[in-house]
């Protein structure tokens, strides 16, 4: 039922080029996952999403345990019926958040006692606990409990953290009952790279049907990160999907691709459309700035999207000033837009073996842009 099939590796970088197979159809590989964290993409309905071609969307286990409960949304067929979306989901396990938001936690062994960040409720989340709430939801790839550090940390706080990564990853497999839903494993270790190595070792002889890479983008700089995944993916089982979580900047996403990276998410194209900030092709825009005031061009003259084949950067900044709704749909829309072509972009350069022009294209303009936030 999931099968990961690769197509075209860049001699260059190792970039990578393959379709990962889902119960709710291929995954073209690689590729960016829109956020929908409580079983909604803000501000984008499912229609829109699918106009714009995202085959994938990410929901958060945490949110959804909380509110409204898996019961319910198992009662309306799972997430694909609950939200009407016919696409693959994958749901993450919720691990990172009991860390992040809840008000209260303790960690053990067992699993990770915590409050609600809502109303304060006690909760004890353990691994069997998040895989079940995982099956309820329906999602087509679930995610191991695994413990997150903070960064920066020290040796032996990371050590801990591997430790019961890996404990737990075994619990949730022994845990997981659904054929139709594959149960990926999440590498931890900071920015220890033998730490890393040995928590992917170990994850790898579990066998697991894809393994995601946790505990960046969390603090560290971006030549941190790249060092921890070019030092990490000799050890990342090469038939299997590779799942960078948490990364959306579009300079991290090209790169990540350039080390051998499958599937990325990242809240960060609707955060940033709320804040008035879009990326272009020659860098972040902050569409609020004074001199688009009278600038009735396109956000990004390069990009088909609904809001740059519509609207103007005027229009755009008076929506966002007026406060209208209209405004954060439009930069949303067009920043998620950007982003999945942008992979999308990568993809088909990798398949055609331009992908070394087509990075460095990519980074020259983006990083070298016209426009600063």
């Amino acid at each position: 039922m999931f099968e990961y099939r690769l197509i075209a590796v860049d001699p260059e970088t190792g970039a990578r080029a393959g379709e990962f197979v889902t119960p709710h159809g291929v995954i073209p590989t690689p590729v960016f996952m829109p956020v929908g964290t409580q079983a909604s993409v803000k501000s984008m309905s499912p229609d829109e999403l699918r106009a714009i071609d995202a085959k994938i969307i990410l929901s958060n286990t945490y949110h959804l345990f909380l509110r409204p409960g898996p019961d319910l949304i198992a009662k309306a067929g799972g997430l694909h019926g609950f939200m009407n979306w016919d696409r693959p989901v994958l749901t993450d396990s919720g691990g990172f958040q009991v860390f992040s938001l809840a008000k209260i936690n303790k960690i053990m062994d067992d699993g990770v006692e915590f409050r609600s960040h809502l109303d304060g409720t006690k909760y004890m989340m353990t691994p069997e606990l998040a895989v079940q709430v995982q099956e309820k939801l329906g999602a087509d790839i679930a995610m191991c409990f695994d413990q997150c550090v903070e960064l920066p940390c020290t040796r032996s706080s990371a050590e801990d953290g591997v430790a019961r990564t890996l404990a737990w990853a075994a619990r949730c497999k022994a845990a997981h009952t659904r054929a139709d839903q594959a149960l990926f494993g999440i590498v931890q270790g900071g920015l220890f790279d033998d730490l890393r190595a040995r928590c992917a070792d170990e994850l790898a002889a579990m066998d697991f049907p894809g393994y995601a890479i946790g505990g960046l983008s969390v603090g560290e700089s971006h030549a941190e990160m790249y060092r921890c995944l070019e030092n990490l993916m000799p050890h990342m089982p090469a038939h299997k999907p590779r799942y960078l979580m948490g990364v959306g900047h579009p300079a991290n996403l090209i790169e990540g691709i350039a080390r051998g990276v499958d599937m990325f998410d990242c809240v960060l194209p609707t955060r940033n459309g709320r804040t008035g900030t879009v990326f272009t092709h020659d860098g972040r825009m902050n569409i609020k700035n004074a001199q688009y005031t009278e600038d009735f061009s396109p956000i990004d003259a390069e990009c088909d999207c609904y809001a740059c084949r519509n609207f103007t950067r005027a229009y755009v900044r008076h929506l966002y000033r007026a406060g209208e709704i209209l405004a954060v749909r439009l930069l949303s829309w067009h920043n998620i837009h950007f982003l999945v072509k942008l992979v999308a972009g990568a993809r088909q350069a990798i398949i055609e073996g331009r992908f070394g022009d087509y990075r460095r294209d990519f980074m020259s303009r983006y990083e070298g842009g016209a426009y600063r936030v």
